[in-house]
């Protein structure tokens, strides 16, 4: 008897190994199945598997195909046409929800996204010469990444106080252009940036920034038409955001916050996001086919006897 136990004890080992490697692959539920799960009804509830010696072990329920996933991640250098076209494999996998998105862009690429806001002071002749006076930048959540006051190249003439909320206080603490731009440059690097009409942030920044990763919501469409606004109005953030988040922006007489600006150009990218991605990857030119390998190409195969002519073959050469 003692021998017999013995013998199966190694013969369940064995049973718990082949159970264990099936888990594994996922062939077999995890989960106990052996008594452990009500029995369903019909001949297909229950299935056998086939172990090492032979003898066969129930499995629980039928195995279903693992469905095929698009990998949700992307190397941080990746192109902005391979970002937008995996964001749209990833819309046509969904129903579309901007939720799903919205969360595949945090998977994708955490720190991809940035919106961006300037204020200027004059300078120049009459102050008309606009110059960088502050620079926020937020991520993608909103929170603030670069808060910083800036010392323009020339005298300030006009703090455009009322606009730009600079005080000539605040220029205690500024620093220096050049650092502020060298800063602001490297964070924007490899980003896709947000604003609203960025051309003057970036402008005032000098500095070109890539037209395929640059989102300018005051050139969207979609975000007029979906504030019933018309398509070819200048509109502008404050108004955006008072009909299509319901938040007042930019009021009083201290002028605008550069932080609230960035968010809210955040904000309101976030609510067309999908649409607009969907719409720039489907405007991507197509992918170029393939080389088609050409065997005459190959140096390896020039002394094989098909590329030899004829009559040098007939020569007996």
């Amino acid at each position: 008897p003692q021998g017999r136990s013995k013998k199966k004890s190694r013969k369940h080992q064995r049973f718990m190994e082949r159970r264990a490697l099936l888990e594994q692959k996922g062939l077999l539920s995890p989960r106990g199945c052996l008594g452990s799960q009500t029995p369903e009804a019909g001949p297909e509830a229950h299935t056998t598997l086939t172990k090492a010696n032979g003898t066969s072990a129930p499995r629980c329920g039928k195995v279903s195909k693992p469905k095929r996933v698009v990998s949700t991640s992307l190397s941080p250098s990746a192109s902005p046409d391979s970002i937008a076209r995996h964001h749209s494999v990833l819309l046509s996998q969904g129903n579309g929800s901007s939720k799903k998105v919205r969360t595949s862009s945090l998977v994708l690429r955490p720190g991809k996204y940035v919106a961006i806001d300037c204020e200027m002071v004059g300078t120049g002749p009459q102050g008309r010469l606009s110059e960088l006076a502050r620079c926020s930048v937020v991520n993608y959540e909103g929170d603030v990444i670069y808060d910083k006051y800036v010392q323009p190249e020339l005298p300030i003439v006009d703090y455009r106080t009322r606009w730009s909320g600079i005080t000539k206080q605040h220029m205690k603490n500024a620093i220096p252009f050049k650092a502020a731009q060298a800063e602001i440059l490297k964070i924007l690097k490899d980003k896709i940036v947000v604003g609203h009409a960025i051309h003057n942030d970036f402008q005032a920044l000098k500095y070109i920034h890539p037209k395929e990763r640059t989102r300018d919501t005051s050139q969207i469409p979609m975000l007029k038409q979906r504030a019933g606004l018309p398509v070819r109005a200048n509109v502008s953030l404050k108004n955006l955001a008072r009909h299509l988040l319901h938040k007042k922006i930019q009021v009083g007489c201290k002028g605008h916050s550069s932080v609230e600006d960035a968010q809210t150009a955040m904000e309101l990218y976030r609510l067309v996001e999908v649409q607009w991605e969907k719409k720039l990857a489907q405007s991507l030119p197509p992918r170029p086919p393939s080389p088609v390998t050409d065997p005459t190409a190959d140096s390896s195969q020039y002394l094989d006897d098909q590329y030899w002519p004829t009559d040098l073959m007939a020569s007996g050469l």
